[in-house]
């Protein structure tokens, strides 16, 4: 009976087993698509049989969707590095109120008087001094850390009221609007677009640089007499990739401006409309796009550099990495530094999709990256983490949020529902890391 039982699995089970390792694909990345894909249809048939109509699965609401991951999904990919080495920041989400705050002020009421008001370089330069001043706070974090001997979870835990009551301060808790309006523009909205013509051009470049990294990686691996991966296999690869990003991409176009909007750039440059209206498509968001460059370039950091050998060596085994001659004090610096300066790329995205800074900017964000780095298979233990899987847990965690919104939770049931998943997802870790072993 034995015999058949395991003659039967292996039957019903080999041919998934052989996909998976002739592909490669990781299979925590296969849960996690499995979970968000049941959440969008549950929540969109709650819709159809409660509410009459399902919005979720929508070109509109998953427009909106892939905009509100954005800052989420950036602050993510440097925690992934932060938990990695196993430490902790709490403050991501008060160092973007406050860099939010110091932006508006920068760009609304000093840069005006040197520069000009409408000035071309003021956005550049808002955004710059966001980014240095993120980063210079999360390098003072990592030096206390390292150089202080201070556990993260307490300075990045005093760092959470410390910035946010500096950001109170610096305007006496007053809303700084509006922004400079190209500043505005990386936020979002009709015009913080590309469109569907730059949107294919976007596609295209990301079809052919999955196409290329796959021969890329085969040549390597002829290169170093590694083992290939079968041929079907490299073009099922290359078909889910292309088909996902040209996917997405119609779905994108399919959202178009409203009709408001429309009627206006149609006024502002001449346009007669007819009857039918004008379809003017809003392709990809800028902050989206900037996710996407995030995660690349994270990506290679983590993947191909030494800076990420050292950082995964790190928190594999702290003890062996410093005796084989790794600064794990500078590491450790510089670690806190790239989360920080990926904090203020994110309050750019945030303030100037709100097209304002408050005091209340960020709070709870560390609640949501720190689940969306846990989600994506970021190991609290250490030594184990992805930069895509933390992209697909943020977008995750926002399509909860989204979804209870519009099936009308309540706030405090959404903070309920938001906790149990982060204790969840860190259950789940510890039960996928014992099976490993």
């Amino acid at each position: 009976m034995s015999s058949s039982q395991n003659t039967h699995a292996g039957v019903t089970s080999g041919p998934v087993t052989r996909f998976l390792k002739a592909t490669e694909i990781d299979t925590r990345l296969l849960g996690m698509i499995g979970a968000l894909l049941l959440i969008w249809v549950g929540f969109h048939l709650f819709g159809v049989f409660f509410k009459g109509s399902g919005s979720f699965l929508t070109p509109r609401n998953l427009w909106n969707l892939s905009v509100q991951t954005a800052s989420i999904g950036i602050m993510a990919c440097g925690m992934v590095l932060v938990i990695v080495t196993r430490h902790i920041d709490l403050s991501v989400g008060s160092v973007l109120g406050f860099c939010a705050m110091v932006m508006g002020i920068v760009q609304a009421r000093i840069l005006p008087e040197f520069l000009g008001l409408g000035h071309p370089l003021i956005w550049v330069i808002t955004a710059l001094v966001g980014m240095a001043l993120g980063a210079a706070i999360g390098a003072f974090h990592g030096w206390l850390v390292a150089y202080r001997g201070i556990p993260a979870f307490i300075v990045t835990l005093g760092g959470l009221l410390v910035w946010r009551g500096f950001a109170f301060l610096l305007a006496r808790g007053e809303t700084i609007s509006p922004l400079d309006s190209t500043f505005s523009l990386l936020g979002g909205g009709p015009y913080g677009a590309i469109g569907a013509t730059g949107s294919w051009i976007v596609a295209l470049i990301a079809c052919a640089a999955i196409l290329w990294m796959l021969w890329n990686g085969r040549r390597t691996r002829a290169l170093h007499d590694f083992p290939q991966r079968p041929v079907w296999a490299e073009g099922v690869l290359a078909a889910l990739g292309c088909g996902l990003v040209i996917g997405a991409t119609l779905l994108v176009n399919a959202y178009p401006w409203p009709k408001g909007i429309v009627r206006q750039y149609a006024a502002a440059n001449n346009i007669e409309l007819t009857e039918a209206g004008l379809f003017i498509s809003h392709g990809w968001a800028i902050p989206v796009l900037i996710l996407m460059g995030v995660g690349v370039v994270m990506t290679v950091i983590s993947t191909r550099t030494r800076f990420g050998r050292y950082v995964f060596a790190m928190g594999g085994n702290p003890d062996a990495a410093e005796l084989s001659g790794i600064n794990t004090k500078w590491m450790t610096v510089k670690i806190f530094a790239v989360m920080g300066f990926l904090t203020g790329l994110s309050s750019v995205v945030a303030s100037a999709r709100l097209n304002s800074a408050t005091n209340a900017l960020g709070t709870l964000d560390e609640l949501y990256v720190i689940a969306a780095a846990v989600i994506g298979g970021t190991s609290l233990a250490g030594g184990v983490g992805t930069i895509y899987g933390a992209i697909i847990g943020a977008l995750v965690m926002q399509s909860l949020q989204t979804g209870m919104v519009l099936i009308g939770f309540d706030a405090a049931l959404q903070n309920i529902v938001v906790g149990s998943v982060l204790v969840l997802a860190v259950w789940l870790d510890i039960v996928y890391r014992k099976r490993a072993k």
